[in-house]
């Protein structure tokens, strides 16, 4: 989507704040002793008290209104009767939509003490993003975000999950670009525009960098690696990027 209207933009930065706030609610009351379900429960009735839908559950039929990860599940997890445990590494993923307009937004975080490789993936994953948006600038290409966050990742002797990606966003929760990586490819020359809407979303892993997908057709994992992610969906401007999720 091209945001071009003040319409546009006050959909986006409304719907952007919902899926924020859910967010934070979600990671704030996530704790040992807690379940996915109790979790995504609670997200159900926010974005209902908000006047907005999930878009897993309206777009896809995912068997939940958030997706959420833990250990060695790395993106689209489905909530359930999982009880969190002390040091579980949980990713949060909450997308929206409200009046026709989306937000996708999602952090990873250690629940208490636990492995300092699991705590470190969280806090480079967001240095990643940050190095990636600092390249998000109408007229650049968008492999400069994935080359940047890829840096970072061997900075810190990391690697990035090289099938998950990020995307486009705003009228759809998916939609043009349809891939922005998280590492350099010259075929990701997608030229960024201003008022592009787009999902940044790095992955950052210890050692492995892809994903498989589960027997229940929906949960992406790795076997034996700690991978974080952070998300924030962000309108490209000539003035600097606007992240609609904080």
């Amino acid at each position: 989507m091209i945001a071009k209207t003040e319409e546009d933009f006050n959909g986006l930065k409304e719907i952007g704040k919902i899926c924020g706030s859910i967010r934070d609610a979600l990671v704030a009351h996530t704790k040992a002793g807690i379940t996915t379900n109790e979790l995504d429960e609670m997200a159900k009735d926010l974005f209902e008290k908000a006047g907005a839908q999930s878009a897993p559950k309206g777009e896809y039929n995912f068997p939940g209104y958030t997706c959420i990860s833990v250990n060695k599940e790395v993106a689209h997890g489905i909530p359930g009767n999982r009880i969190i445990q002390k040091g579980d590494l949980v990713n949060i993923d909450v997308s929206g939509s409200k009046d026709g307009y989306f937000g996708d937004t999602g952090v990873s975080f250690v629940v208490g003490k636990g492995d300092p490789d699991a705590h470190k993936v969280c806090e480079v994953v967001k240095e990643a993003f940050e190095a990636g948006l600092a390249k998000a600038k109408p007229g650049s290409n968008a492999s400069g975000l994935g080359k940047a966050a890829h840096n970072v990742a061997r900075k810190h002797n990391l690697t990035v999950i090289k099938n998950l990606t990020g995307h486009g966003i705003g009228r759809s929760i998916h939609e043009s670009p349809n891939h922005i990586f998280n590492y350099y490819t010259r075929y990701d020359d997608t030229l960024l525009k201003e008022g592009m809407v787009i999902a940044w979303e790095p992955f950052i892993s210890t050692s492995e960098e892809e994903v498989f997908e589960g027997d229940d057709g929906w949960t992406f994992l790795v076997k034996d690696s700690y991978v974080a992610q952070y998300e924030h969906t962000i309108i490209l401007s000539k003035s600097g990027p606007i992240i609609t999720t904080l």
